[in-house]
């Protein structure tokens, strides 16, 4: 009975702490001045809270946050404010039905969480923890309707390849503000960071034949770090 009750005292504060980071959260955007134009950098590797799940990311993505921040708030020593910014990747064509898409959701924890703390199953969702590897990225910053931003995102690949990179995998983005789990709020203030792995064209090749497009699965296996949720044993996968 006190499982069930911390369980549901969790999954309360989860959905507040969301409704606070993404209703009434205003990003100090002055630190991303530098993204208002497409922009190549280089990213550490990143460890991931990761929740994979099928469906309409606006009917399935209110649960999976809530997951997230519930696991997210069952790790000792974790920073509580201010909270990471949720990221997701979508290795799906935007012209597939968006109840067929594949979400790869994540939330940033620090690189000394080496498991993650006891929790139950959610069907039709799949949870680890996980290394996102990046080197070299181009992001770019959008504010606006997620339903707007692919010609945004063409924008972006178009500025990739012609820089004289290949995007590398799904896009990923990340959510500084955006809807919370009681109020939309209003889709033009939504304040999200989009993101590809790039890699440099060797001169000469075809970039086209380079690129991985962003319907192909995402992830790069160097240094991949899993904790299995049925058993809590990490896994290392070597490049």
């Amino acid at each position: 009975m006190k499982k069930i009750i911390l369980g549901v005292v969790v999954l309360i504060l989860a959905a507040a702490v969301l409704l606070a980071y993404f209703a009434m959260q205003g990003p100090d955007l002055t630190a991303y001045e530098h993204l208002k134009e497409p922009a190549i950098s280089t990213r550490p590797p990143q460890k991931m809270i990761v929740v994979e799940a099928k469906g309409d990311p606006n009917v399935v993505a209110g649960e999976v946050f809530e997951t997230l921040y519930g696991l997210y708030y069952n790790i000792d020593g974790v920073p509580t404010w201010p909270l990471p910014a949720p990221r997701a990747r979508w290795p799906v064509s935007p012209d597939m039905p968006m109840e067929e898409w594949i979400g790869i959701y994540g939330l940033p924890v620090p690189d000394t969480v080496t498991a993650l703390p006891e929790h139950t199953a959610v069907p039709g969702m799949t949870i680890s923890l996980t290394t996102w590897a990046y080197g070299e990225v181009a992001e770019l910053l959008y504010i606006g309707p997620y339903d707007e931003e692919r010609p945004v995102l063409e924008g972006l690949r178009d500025y990739i390849n012609e820089s004289g990179y290949a995007f590398v995998g799904a896009h990923e983005e990340e959510y500084l503000k955006g809807p919370g789990m009681f109020f939309r709020g209003n889709p033009d203030d939504y304040v999200t960071i989009l993101r590809y792995e790039v890699r440099p064209v060797a001169e000469g090749s075809d970039m086209e034949e380079t690129a991985v497009d962003s319907d192909t699965a995402v992830e790069d296996t160097a240094a991949v770090e899993t904790v299995e949720e049925d058993t809590g044993d990490e896994v290392t996968v070597d490049e």
